[in-house]
């Protein structure tokens, strides 16, 4: 197929006219005409109906002008990047689980970033979803967790899709919970303290072929009666801090986090699963500086939570 052709019947849909995508374009009448027809051949579709009062989309011209004009839009783009340099900005992807730890890596990986053009991407979601942008190139480093008991399933996983890991944090949930909660006051809390409050949780899958009543099952304790998901981290904050009922499970997080929100962690008591974060990247994929810049502040902000 001609990109040129399919230039041609863009205009020519634009307009609805022949002569006036001649006159558009400064190509000859007969010229696109002869384009429109050879890709309608190459295709082995209609794209115009050819009237007296000048040339309307077929149903599938239709069709193939969305496509064409997303195509048609993507070259503009690639054109223009060239254009202004915008392809030489330094680029940077990172999809994660939320988590207070690999935030404040973030945070001070910003300081580092430095005056050259530079986009940064950072996106919290689950394992699944980070595989899958690595995988489909959208993403070039992901963290995905874990529980320990998962282990080989992943390590064989990742083997199998051309994915490198490498683990950089080991840790057990806490309880995050506001100050004002009786919870917060108590010497020990079990499984069962937690049975009459209200549990935030996050919406996600933890591993990618489970179904999500057996993530339930397995991650979830069945004696919690009330839950809130949510999808992002801002809200469980609010959430925490206004309502003494409320509850979560979450990775070890920062003093300052906590006095912000008027919130304190406890232990569980009889809380041991183990998870794992592991940063992840295709193999033959060389680590950019930018890349290195951001692993050092990981491995800082590990120090400092997580220890």
């Amino acid at each position: 197929m001609n990109i040129l052709h399919v230039k041609y019947a863009a205009e020519v849909a634009r307009l609805g006219s022949l002569s006036r995508a001649a006159e558009s374009l400064l190509v000859a009448q007969p010229n696109i005409s002869r384009s429109i027809k050879e890709l309608e051949g190459s295709l082995g579709i209609t794209i115009f109906h050819r009237t007296p009062k000048g040339m309307t989309l077929t149903p599938d011209g239709e069709e193939f002008m969305d496509y064409a004009r997303d195509i048609l839009l993507r070259i503009e783009r690639m054109e223009q990047s060239y254009r202004d340099g915008s392809h030489k900005k330094r680029k940077f992807s990172i999809a994660a689980p939320r988590a207070c730890y690999i935030s404040a890596a973030m945070a001070d990986f910003s300081k580092k970033i430095g005056g050259a053009p530079a986009e940064i991407y950072y996106k919290e979601t689950n394992s699944k979803k980070t595989i899958k942008m690595l995988l489909e190139n959208e993403y070039k480093l992901g963290i995905i967790r874990y529980a320990d008991n998962y282990e080989k399933y992943y390590q064989s996983m990742l083997e199998e899709k051309g994915l490198v890991g490498t683990q950089i944090a080991e840790f057990s949930y806490v309880l995050l919970m506001s100050r004002e909660s009786p919870l917060s006051q108590k010497a020990l809390i079990s499984y069962d303290d937690l049975s009459s409050y209200i549990e935030i949780a996050h919406a996600d899958h933890y591993v990618p072929t489970l179904s999500m009543s057996k993530v339930f099952r397995e991650e979830l304790p069945d004696n919690i009666g009330r839950r809130i998901f949510v999808f992002e981290r801002a809200s469980q904050y609010d959430l925490l801090s206004e309502n003494p009922e409320t509850f979560m499970w979450v990775s070890p997080a920062s003093q300052k986090m906590l006095d912000k929100y008027g919130l304190v962690l406890r232990a569980c008591e009889g809380n041991k699963k183990v998870y794992k974060d592991v940063l992840i990247y295709q193999k033959g994929y060389k680590l950019t500086r930018l890349d290195r810049a951001f692993i050092d502040s990981l491995a800082e902000a590990k120090q400092k939570f997580l220890n």
